[in-house]
This record gives structure tokens, C-alpha cells and sequence, in this order.
């Protein structure tokens, strides 16, 4: 265990403690604010596993799909500032060169696809759908037909390649999850912007929110942030690895067998659990929000329309997608819980913004318990359960104790 202890949140430290152990879980980070303070912020178990190095309160972790937030984030500001409106066609403002072998058209219907879809998981593609697949667990097939230099597309490479193919339903008409959405929506981000979708959301959403230390990761061991832990598949999975040096080799799916770089703005960004709780924290209500006004959260939280965000029966669902994030309104407060949790191989990851000024993060590096369950979905109701039995909080920031750490 790493981090200050602090005997009024000695019931999360038995938590940990116990769940890693109970679970065979290599390591964890977990960081909690409370009205905007950060109250806890401890590591446990091991980076690597191998070495012994323990998991350090501030070490980096990949988010996989706790990214989309963040995404979701810089396009809620980017509304803001008229740079987008949340109804155009993401058309409009992605202008690539679809990859159409043989003779392929677009699917008309791309044309009606808004940012709002993309947002919401409503844009028209189902991966689970006979036909249908994630063209992000496909890098291989995507490289060998658009014949690129590399097995590691990049996300531009995506979204060409699936330009060209046609879509699963019509957009606006259901609600399935799809990672795609949001890489459009890093095409719409440097489109607006003319900037690179890393380097302007660290300097206008994460920046402000005092995440300094996020940044998209890297596939290979050797090339990953200072600090950053190691990944354990727990189905220890190999694959052909993507990237230079070992381009070719057979190595761990996390170690380079995964598109990790091809993630960006769906799953790829690392970060500590400090820096998540830092950016939930950045929405705590009641107080002035350092990247979005009032009147855009709300809109980043609002109700989707149709079947995504109400049953049959015309009544409202009790939890829906928002703009990246989930979200359960509390009540008649006008307040709601808003969260996500992220799953890669060696990875799994969960961030809570609850409505009463707590937020939390959780991150592992595995993605399964030795029983084959997912650790973000385990700790969930364990986390709900453990902040009601803390009988004080502590009134002291730790912020200061952890700055962002130094790029390589």
C-alpha cells in the first residue's frame, strides 16, 4: 500500500486491500475528492509484478474507454465556443478520403450522421450485428486492404476505411455502443481546431481541470510514460506485435498486439486516478466549472431522445447515455450520478462522479479477477457501499503532494 493513510478512510484501505488480494489482482490505483478536494489517493499491490514495484498513488494508467468523457468534454466546449453545433452532420466537418475498393460507395446515410449520434452511440453502427464488426479490434485486416506501411492504422486510417463500408441502421434510430463515433469525433476536433486532438484537449479541457499529467499512450513497453505501470491480460493472450522495434514478434496483447495508438479519442489516453478525480471534479456542482459552463454540462448530461433515452412506453429510462458520459438522474434534485467504466486487455477502469460532491476513480492493470469478472464492475457497488460507512471525511487537499509527473 502507497499514499498517505488516513484513519478516518481506513475502510477503503481494508477494501483494497482485501479486494486485490481476494481477487489475484496485480495492482490498483484509487484517488477520491470530495467538494472538489483530494482526500484519498493510495496504490496498491504491484506495477510489475516481476520487479516488485509497487503501484505508486500518481502512476499513470491506461483508461481505455474512460476516455470517452474526455472526448465528450472537448466537444461540449468546442459547442460552446460555436465551433460545432451538436445537430450538423459530422460531414460537415470531416472531410477524408473514404477508402471505397472495388467500386464501393459511401452509404448515403453517413451524410445524416450528427455529432450528437456520435456522442450518444446513435450514428448507425452495431459491432455485434451479423456482418457488422469493431474496427478497432481489426487493425490487421484494415492495414493489409487499404495496403498502409504499418499494421497499426491510425485513426484517420479508421475512419477512411469505415467511410467506405456501409452502416449497420439508421442513424438516430437505436442505441449500441460504438468506439467508432468517437474516433469521428477526434477527426471533428482537429477539424474545428486545426490542432492535433492530443495536444488541444491537454491544453483546453485537461489543463484547466488540473489533469496535467494525461497524454494518449503508447503500444510498446519501451515507448510508455515515466511511471507508467505494466499490463496483465488475464487470459494471457499474445498476438503479432504492431509497432517498431519488435514489429512482427509474437508478444503480450498489451505489450504491442493491440492498436493502443489507434484508441485516441475512444480509449487511448493514460492517466492516473488523481488526474480523473481531478477532472470529475471539474463539474462538481455548485461551483464554477473551469472548462464548461452551467448551461453545457448540461447539455454534455442531457436526455437523449427516442429509444436511448426512453422505454417503450414512452417513459423516461432510469440511467442513459449522455455525451460520453452514463447517467443516472438522482431524484427530482436535478442532479444526477454520471460515470464510466473502460475494459482492454490489462485493463479496467472505472470513474464515478456522484451528485452529493464525491467523485471517485479506480484503476487496474488487469482486466479480469481470477474468476473471470470484470475488477470495475466488482468495485462499483463495494465503492457506493464503503463512502456510507465513512463517519468523517477529511477536511485537508492533497494536491499538493502529487504534481503532474515529467514527460519522457
Amino acid at each position: 500500500m502507497t499514499g498517505t493513510a488516513n484513519e478516518n478512510l481506513a475502510p477503503f484501505d481494508s477494501l483494497f486491500a482485501d479486494f486485490i488480494t481476494d481477487h489475484k489482482i496485480p495492482g490498483a490505483s484509487v484517488a477520491i475528492t470530495r467538494a472538489g478536494k483530494l482526500v484519498y489517493a493510495r496504490g496498491f499491490g504491484y506495477a510489475k509484478v516481476a520487479k516488485k514495484v509497487e503501484v505508486q498513488p500518481d502512476a499513470p494508467f491506461r483508461i481505455a474507454s474512460v476516455s470517452k468523457p474526455i472526448t465528450g468534454a472537448a466537444v461540449a466546449a468546442l459547442a460552446e465556443q460555436g465551433k460545432v453545433k451538436f445537430d450538423d452532420p459530422v460531414l460537415k466537418y470531416v472531410k477524408l478520403d473514404p477508402f471505397l475498393p472495388g467500386g464501393a460507395k459511401v452509404d448515403e446515410r453517413w451524410a445524416k450522421i450528427t455529432v450528437r449520434q456520435c456522442l450518444q452511440h446513435t450514428g448507425g453502427w452495431d459491432r455485434d450485428k451479423q456482418g457488422g464488426f469493431d474496427p478497432i479490434a481489426t487493425p490487421c485486416r484494415i492495414a493489409r486492404e487499404m495496403k498502409l506501411p504499418t499494421e497499426a492504422p491510425a485513426p484517420n486510417d479508421i475512419v477512411r476505411y469505415m467511410l467506405g463500408r456501409p452502416l449497420d441502421f439508421a442513424p438516430g434510430s437505436k442505441m449500441v455502443y460504438s468506439n467508432l463515433g468517437y474516433l469521428v469525433l477526434g477527426r471533428v476536433i482537429e477539424a474545428v481546431t486545426g490542432q492535433k486532438y492530443e495536444a488541444w484537449v491537454q491544453k483546453n479541457i485537461l489543463a484547466p481541470a488540473g489533469a496535467r499529467g494525461m497524454s494518449l499512450g503508447r503500444g510498446v513497453p519501451e515507448k510508455r510514460a515515466k511511471g507508467e505501470v505494466c499490463y496483465y491480460d488475464s487470459k494471457k493472450r499474445t498476438g503479432r506485435c504492431l509497432y517498431a522495434p519488435r514489429a512482427g514478434d509474437q508478444v503480450p496483447r498489451p505489450d504491442g498486439a493491440d492498436n493502443i495508438e489507434g484508441y485516441e479519442a475512444h480509449g487511448g489516453w493514460i492517466g492516473s486516478a488523481i488526474d480523473l478525480v481531478r477532472f470529475a471534479a471539474a463539474f462538481d456542482y455548485g461551483k464554477k466549472s473551469p472548462v464548461l459552463s452551467t448551461k453545457a454540462i448540461t447539455e454534455m448530461w442531457a436526455r437523449p431522445d427516442g429509444d436511448a433515452g426512453f422505454d417503450s412506453d414512452k417513459h423516461p429510462r432510469d440511467a442513459y447515455y449522455g455525451c460520453g458520459w452514463s447517467v443516472r438522474p438522482v431524484g427530482k434534485t436535478g442532479k444526477a450520478n454520471t460515470w464510466h467504466n473502460g475494459l482492454i486487455p490489462g485493463t479496467s477502469s472505472l470513474l464515478v462522479r456522484r451528485w452529493d460532491g464525491l467523485n471517485w476513480a479506480v484503476l487496474f492493470n488487469t482486466d479480469a479477477t481470477a474468476e473471470g469478472q470484470q475488477p470495475s464492475a466488482l468495485i462499483d457497488e463495494l465503492m457506493h457501499a464503503t463512502a456510507g460507512t465513512v463517519k468523517q471525511w477529511p477536511e485537508n487537499d492533497l494536491s499538493e503532494k502529487f504534481s503532474p509527473r515529467e514527460k519522457k
